[in-house]
Order: C-alpha cells, then sequence, then structure tokens
C-alpha cells in the first residue's frame, strides 16, 4: 500500500521540533535519559568490554565517534552496535507495550553516532536531535504495533532498523519521496531475530538492537549510492515475511497527533517487562508482611498471569540473561536481596543456594482472562504460602511504569544515577543529566556525547 509509506515519509519529512507540544517535549527527554542511561550501565559489562576490544580504539582519523562513558573510540557502524548492545544487555531499557518492543535503543544509538560523524557537515542542536529522535520511536513503534509477528521471531532487531533509518533521514532533512525510498530499503535489513535466545539465555539476543541501529546506517549509505527497494518494502516484510497482518489502520492512526512516546513505560525492575506485574504484587507484599523476610518458612508462591509472562518458567536460569527472563527465579532473588536490581540479577546471584531453592516453590499459571487484557494492561496475581498456614496475596491491574501508573521524576533521575555511576563519577553523572533535561537549550549535540 504506497498510501501507507507515503503518508510516513511526509510525516517524517514535514514534522518540525515546532509542532511538538510540550508533552511530547519532556516525555521524549525522559526516554533519551533513560536510554543514555541503560548504555552507560551496560558498557562496563565484561562480554560488551571484551567486545570493545574488537571494534574500538583510541581516537584516529577513521574513529571519530566517542562510545559513551568510556575513553574510547569506533567507526559509527561500529559504534552504533556496540552502544545499540550496551542498552540491552542490563535489560533496563524502556519500552512500548503497544509496539511489543523497545523503540527508543533501536533508533538513539544510530542518532549518536551519525551527530558525530562526518555524514552531517553542520551541528545538530538538541531541538533537531529530539524531533528525529521522537519521530525515529513513532515510526518504528507505529509498524510494530500494527504488525503480528511470526510468534518465534524477537521483536528486536525487526521493525527498529526503519524507525533509526528514517531519524537519520530527518537530520539529513530528505523530502517524502526520499524517505519512502529509505522505508523500502531498510525494511529488507530487519534481522531473523530469535525468540528462544532471551529464553535460553542466548546472548546474541543482546546484538540484536545494535543490528537495527548499524543497518540504518547501511541503509543510508545504499540510497545514497542509487540502491532501490522493493515498491512495497513495509507491506512485503511486516504483512508477509515476518509477520502475516499488517494493519494500516492501527498503524495510521493518529499520525502526526498522538506521537507513541507518549505511550511508553519505564522500567525499574532489571528484567524482562513480562515479571514486572508480579514483582510489583512482591514489592507490595514485602511492604505490608514483615513474615516474608524469612524466606525459609515461605511454603509456595503461586503467581498468575498473561500467557508471555507465564512462558517465563525455567527455575534455574544459566546465565543473567536467563535469569532475567525467569518469573520464578526474579521473585526468588527479590525475596533473598531485598530488591530487584541488576546486582539481584548477575555474579553470585545466579549462585545464591537460597535463591535457587525458593526459585523452585514458585509455580506460574496463565490466566485467559488476563492475556485478554493485553495491551493496554498487564496484570498479575501473586500468592504466597507460609509453612505456620498463613497466606499472603495482592494483584496488579497493570505494571508500574507506564502512562497510566508512571514512576515519579525522582524515582526515574535515581534509576538513571544508579546506571550512569557504573561508568561516571557520581559528579559527572549529575551534571550530564541536568543537561539531558535541558536537551532542547543545547547548540550542539556533538559536543555533549563527545563529553560523556
Amino acid at each position: 500500500m504506497l498510501e501507507r509509506t507515503e503518508k510516513l515519509a511526509k510525516f517524517c519529512a514535514d514534522t518540525t521540533f515546532s509542532q511538538l507540544d510540550s508533552q511530547v517535549v519532556e516525555r521524549s527527554k525522559l526516554i533519551f535519559s533513560d536510554t543514555i542511561g541503560a548504555i552507560l550501565g551496560g558498557i562496563v559489562e565484561p562480554e560488551v568490554i571484551a567486545f570493545l576490544k574488537i571494534r574500538a580504539g583510541q581516537k584516529s582519523k577513521d574513529r571519530k565517534v566517542k562510545i559513551i562513558g568510556l575513553n574510547k573510540w569506533a567507526e559509527q557502524f561500529d559504534a552504533s552496535l556496540i552502544h545499540g548492545i550496551a542498552g540491552t544487555t542490563l535489560e533496563m531499557d524502556e519500552g512500548n507495550q503497544f509496539a511489543k518492543g523497545h523503540p527508543a535503543i533501536h533508533v538513539l544509538p544510530a542518532l549518536v553516532s551519525v551527530v558525530q560523524s562526518r555524514l552531517l557537515p553542520q551541528n545538530i542542536s538538541g531541538q533537531e536531535f529530539l524531533n528525529a529522535f521522537v519521530i525515529g520511536y513513532d515510526v518504528g513503534a507505529r509498524i510494530g504495533l500494527a504488525s503480528q509477528l511470526n510468534p518465534h521471531m524477537h521483536p528486536h532487531g525487526t521493525w527498529g532498523v526503519i524507525g533509526a533509518a528514517s531519524a537519520i533521514g530527518v537530520l539529513l532533512k530528505f523530502g517524502h519521496r526520499e524517505h519512502m525510498q529509505l522505508m523500502n530499503i531498510s525494511s529488507s535489513l530487519t534481522t531473523a531475530s530469535s525468540r528462544k535466545t532471551m529464553l535460553q539465555g542466548g546472548t546474541v539476543r543482546n546484538v540484536y538492537a545494535g543490528l537495527s541501529n548499524q543497518m540504518a546506517h547501511l541503509a543510508i549509505d545504499l540510497i545514497q549510492s542509487g540502491f532501490t527497494g522493493e515498491v512495497d518494502g513495509i507491506g512485503s516484510i511486516f504483512g508477509n515475511v515476518v509477520s502475516e497482518n499488517l494493519n494500516d489502520n492501527l498503524l495510521l492512526e493518529k499520525l502526526g497527533q498522538r506521537f507513541e512516546v507518549m505511550r511508553n513505560y519505564f522500567k525499574l525492575h532489571a528484567c524482562c517487562r513480562f515479571n514486572h506485574a508480579a514483582l510489583d504484587c512482591l514489592h507490595d507484599l514485602m511492604r505490608d508482611h514483615q513474615e516474608l523476610s524469612n524466606i525459609e518458612q515461605i511454603s509456595f508462591i503461586d503467581v498468575e498471569s498473561y500467557n508471555l509472562a507465564a512462558e517465563l518458567n525455567d527455575p534455574r536460569p544459566q546465565n543473567m540473561l536467563a535469569a532475567k527472563f525467569s518469573v520464578p527465579f526474579a521473585l526468588a532473588t527479590t525475596l533473598v536481596n531485598k530488591n530487584s536490581q541488576v546486582l539481584s540479577f548477575a555474579g553470585d546471584a545466579l549462585k545464591n543456594e537460597k535463591t535457587m531453592a525458593l526459585s523452585k516453590k514458585v509455580s506460574v499459571k496463565e490466566i485467559s482472562s488476563m492475556t485478554e487484557m493485553l495491551p493496554e494492561f498487564r496484570p498479575a496475581k501473586v500468592t504466597i504460602g507460609m509453612k505456620s498456614g498463613k497466606v499472603f496475596h495482592h494483584s496488579v491491574k497493570t505494571n508500574k511504569g507506564d502512562w497510566q501508573s508512571p514512576y515519579s521524576a525522582d524515582e526515574l533521575e535515581n534509576k538513571f544515577h544508579s546506571l550512569a555511576n557504573r561508568s561516571l563519577s557520581q559528579k559527572k553523572s549529575k551534571v550530564l543529566y541536568d543537561k539531558l533535561q535541558n536537551l532542547e537549550r543545547i547548540a550542539d549535540m556533538r559536543e555533549l556525547f563527545q563529553s560523556i
């Protein structure tokens, strides 16, 4: 359907920062800050550091993109890949439940690279950057919400490449015809991403978002070299290949009026979003019932939730990624460590005998009426039985952190610092966060990124 692509392309070519209302600007700054925090937190993970030794180095003529949080530089393709990997590794990046994925980490790394590269001769202001980010997020998220991916596919690495390419096209001031061609080309650069990787702890899954950002650069190079795509790339790939259905009514609904950044969610629990409703229940139970601090007295933990959460039922995950996709482990490690933050899913936490014993006591069951509440709500009910015979239970209709039950500004700032302080000093983290919250006043984004 050429009308679909043409409308998306005109949206990309014609939307300016002045058309974004204050709520969209404020929300996009929070998302931008949150994603930078996720990258700064993940950039120091062992496998990321090891990968950096292969793909990054000291600044040279050919390496002009700074790896944020470190004194390392890389070529723009590699920098986008690295930042995408880092921002995904801790499973702390924001997401969009309607898009069924994580749009920001699929768009931001490509923009971070292109702003520093030789592709743009002029300085990019904070306003220009935010405009491109919002548009790229919107394009990717809308394709995600309109399609039904093959259930065996992971959403990372699919529609994100179109969002990232579109965002770069905005900075390059492409007209709507160029944007149409760019969408047709980038559609064919999606990844055959496997859902099993997240369930089995295959950390190649953490690379998918980086690949989308990397492929966005390739799409730009291809269009500027004269390559062409098929006539209806979006419809072909997302209506026939990776998805058998593409709902144009959903894709184009209120285009330019409702920005998808306004329907995102943020994460404070350091694990898959599908765990979060049960963890919200558990945190409330831990707050209200002191008896739960004596974990040896817990007899059973029953979790009722929607289908995607019920799928995460492995009681003995083998690594950090698998642990983040396990409801039994998530609840057990939270009870043992008294929190659900990064260290509760990493290192020695995976070998804690108390956690593993408690994890075996957790059962997870799908409730069809809860599944039917998707995507607007993400419900769960947690019931904990004690050896004394006492039974505690709590339920929630949706996760905390989305637009219906938002985290406070202080909570999001504290999260940012907890992640950023893994690679930055507290002072530098505080200065950076203040700059990010005033992004629209920055004259040169290249200078900002190279200062991190």
